[in-house]
C-alpha cells in the first residue's frame, strides 16, 4: 500500500466444525501476518493443558461473565457445550482503529452476532472437512477429548456445516498448506478493497492537484 494510506482494520472469521481445521490455519495465519492479531475471547471453561490465561483465553467465573454481559463488554458471546464464550469489545475496537487486523476463531452463532455489529467490518470464512470421515479422523487424532466429547463434537458437526451459506468465502481444508494460501489470497484481497483504504481520498487528491 502507498505511504500516507491510512486502512481500517477488519475482523477476520474463522469457523468451522471441530476438527475441521481452523485452529492450526489461524496459527500459522498469524505467525505469518504481523497485520493481524488474535482475539482473545472470555470463556467461563476451566483451562486445557498448555493453555495460559492471557493467551489462548482469559478464564473468568460465571458469575464475572454474567456481569460483562450486562454491562455491554462483548461483541458477540454463545453458549458451546456447557461453557460460555465471548468476544470483549474494546481490545477489538481499538485495533481496527489502529489499522489492523483482528482475528476470529468462533461458531456460527458469534459470526451471526457479530455481523449484527461489525457491518462492512466483517470478513467470514467457512473452513469444511473433505468428508465426514476425515473430519471423525482428526478429532480423534488429537487425543486431547473424551469419547463422549468426540461423539458430541460429531453429532453437532452436520449443524453446524449446515451454516455454510452464511459466510463470505468457503474453503475445503483437503490439504493445509494449499488451504492457508487460499485464506491469506481472500485477506489480501478484502484490505484492498477500496471503502477500507480510509487515507485515499487525501492521497487521490493530492495526486490531481
Amino acid at each position: 500500500m502507498a505511504e500516507g494510506i491510512a486502512r481500517r482494520g477488519l475482523m477476520l472469521v474463522l469457523s468451522s466444525p471441530s476438527g475441521a481445521g481452523k485452529t492450526t490455519l489461524s496459527r500459522r495465519l498469524l505467525q505469518g501476518d504481523g497485520a493481524i492479531t488474535m482475539s482473545v475471547s472470555v470463556t467461563t471453561r476451566s483451562p486445557r493443558a498448555g493453555e495460559e490465561d492471557g493467551k489462548d483465553y482469559h478464564f473468568v467465573s460465571s458469575s464475572m461473565f454474567t456481569g460483562m454481559v450486562e454491562g455491554g463488554g462483548f461483541l458477540e458471546h454463545a453458549l458451546v457445550f456447557g461453557h460460555h464464550y465471548g468476544t470483549p469489545k474494546e481490545p477489538v475496537m481499538l485495533a481496527l482503529a489502529r489499522g489492523r487486523d483482528v482475528l476470529f476463531d468462533i461458531d456460527w452463532q458469534g459470526t451471526q452476532q457479530l455481523r449484527q455489529q461489525a457491518g462492512d467490518d466483517l470478513v467470514s470464512i467457512f473452513v469444511l472437512p473433505p468428508s465426514h470421515a476425515e473430519l471423525e479422523r482428526r478429532l480423534r487424532a488429537r487425543a486431547q477429548d473424551a469419547e463422549e466429547v468426540v461423539q458430541r463434537r460429531m453429532a453437532k458437526a452436520n449443524n453446524e456445516i449446515s451454516h455454510w451459506a452464511e459466510y463470505d468465502y468457503v474453503v475445503i481444508n483437503d490439504d493445509l498448506d494449499d488451504t492457508l494460501v487460499k485464506i491469506q489470497t481472500i485477506l489480501a484481497a478484502e484490505r484492498m478493497k477500496r471503502g477500507r483504504q480510509s487515507g485515499l481520498p487525501e492521497f487521490v487528491g493530492k495526486l490531481m492537484s
